[in-house]
């Protein structure tokens, strides 16, 4: 029964008629926000893929920035073979803040073939420090002793052509004065500086007398530097000592079809040495 003005309510409608129509739009627009919901939410494969995704990122931006030396591509690192044959060292490297610091990685990079008149030749061991004795091969005969000398570096050089061994050695004074007296009192001792190998052990210094034309030092003065630079066939014997075994009646050809010329490989290595120095 009802009242005038008044209508009876249809089935799903509300006290005022409008409940169901309400209950309805609300159903639909929360299955609308679930859906949304779903659509918006961090799952675990995905949390995982955002992780390894800034990981990589951030390891990439790493290597880029944090070069090392001898990298064929800056920060990616040498192989692995040009590692394994990086040359040792003996001594303690000289100062990073100093010019003028007898430096083998900057004068002879370790992974870099030295060319100078046609000679080709591949940087071995090096040996370096402060106390100049250390490069004589007989520390008692003193001949450096006072003589200004600051530092030195010996470097062992394989030929790339040639079965050759060089050593160079480098001597840095105070000044050219005294770069100049040291180079007259090593001219007069021949054989004084040792011969360094590749392994930076000093090789047998040659009997008195027996060293052969080609093979003699050569002891330049450049600026406030001196350079000594000497040559040995490939197994870096004293060019005329005799070996265990009968040597070979004609000489062993070389990769360039020549005998093994030592004069030629220690001028060309004194003027590599000695070139960064002429300025100095």
């Amino acid at each position: 029964m009802t009242t005038q003005g008044e209508r009876t309510p249809t089935p799903g409608e509300g006290q005022d008629g409008q409940a169901g129509q309400r209950t309805g739009g609300g159903a639909e627009g929360a299955d609308g926000t679930e859906r949304s919901r779903r659509g918006r939410r961090l799952t675990g494969r995905r949390a995982v893929g955002w992780v390894v995704m800034v990981g990589v990122v951030a390891a990439g931006g790493w290597i880029i920035t944090r070069p090392m030396p001898g990298d064929y591509i800056p920060g990616l690192g040498p192989s692995a073979k040009d590692s394994a044959r990086t040359p040792p060292v003996v001594g303690n490297p000289p100062p990073t803040t100093d010019p003028e610091a007898l430096n083998a990685d900057n004068l002879f990079p370790a992974q870099r073939t030295v060319e100078a008149a046609g000679y080709k030749a591949r940087r071995g061991g090096i040996r370096q420090g402060e106390k100049c004795d250390e490069v004589l091969q007989d520390g008692t005969q003193e001949l450096l002793k006072d003589s200004g000398c600051q530092a030195y570096l010996i470097v062992s050089f394989t030929g790339v052509d040639h079965p050759v061994r060089s050593s160079v050695t480098l001597l840095r004074f105070a000044d050219q004065a005294a770069a100049a007296r040291a180079a007259d009192t090593l001219r007069g001792k021949p054989g004084a500086v040792a011969f360094i190998l590749a392994d930076t052990n000093f090789a047998p210094a040659p009997s008195a007398g027996s060293a052969k034309p080609g093979s003699e030092a050569r002891v330049e003065a450049v600026g406030h530097y001196v350079t000594v630079t000497s040559s040995r066939p490939g197994d870096a014997r004293p060019a005329d000592t005799a070996s265990s075994s009968p040597a070979p009646s004609t000489p062993t050809p070389t990769a360039s079809g020549g005998e093994p010329n030592l004069d030629d490989a220690t001028r060309a290595l004194s003027y590599a040495a000695g070139q960064p120095f002429v300025w100095m």
